[in-house]
C-alpha cells in the first residue's frame, strides 16, 4: 500500500509533523525541530497558519495498517 499523508498517532499537539515524518520516513523529532526553525525564520506566524491549515485538512490515521 502506497504510503499516505496523514496525521500520525505520535503526537505532540495534532500529529501534523508526526504525520509528515511518517510520509517521509524521518524522524519526527527532526521535523518538529525543523518546523520550528521555519516558523522562527519566516517570523512565526506564517508557519502557525500553515500548521493549523494542516491540521484541517490531513486526514486522522484511522485506516487498519494491517
Amino acid at each position: 500500500m502506497k504510503n499516505r499523508l496523514v496525521r500520525s498517532n505520535n503526537r505532540f499537539i495534532a500529529g501534523v509533523c508526526g504525520g509528515i515524518a511518517q510520509w517521509l520516513g524521518w524522524d519526527p523529532t527532526m521535523v518538529r525541530v525543523l518546523y520550528l526553525l521555519l516558523s522562527i525564520i519566516s517570523a512565526g506566524f506564517p508557519g502557525a497558519l500553515v500548521y493549523i491549515i494542516l491540521w484541517a485538512i490531513m486526514p486522522e490515521n484511522g485506516y487498519n495498517t494491517n
